[in-house]
């Protein structure tokens, strides 16, 4: 499993809790992390769906072919995959979901 960032901001914010801390906000930097070693760990995008407490659904319209999982209620991690088996994902960015 490789995983790509679109930003090196969002790859310092994996790599560094305070530089995450300082960007999300504790919650989400840490629910941020989390979430990309589960996808790290996950065979294919089928086992991500199944786990309800992601709620990993793929997107639509203009963001057709990203994935998101939600970090809280407000905040969801975007990602986009290569192929149906997860070799390589690319974090697109954290949304905030309903806007400011």
């Amino acid at each position: 499993m490789e995983i790509r960032f679109r930003t090196n901001q969002l790859q310092r914010c994996y790599e560094r809790q305070k530089t995450a801390v300082r960007k999300f906000g504790d919650e989400v930097a840490r629910r941020y992390v989390l979430r990309i070693n589960i996808i790290k760990s996950a065979r294919d995008i089928d086992e991500l769906i199944a786990l309800p407490v992601l709620r990993c659904h793929p997107l639509k319209g203009d963001r057709d072919g990203q994935y998101a999982v939600k970090l809280n209620g407000f905040y969801r991690l975007i990602f986009t995959l290569e192929g149906d088996s997860l070799t390589i994902v690319r974090i697109e960015e954290v949304s905030k979901h309903y806007g400011d």
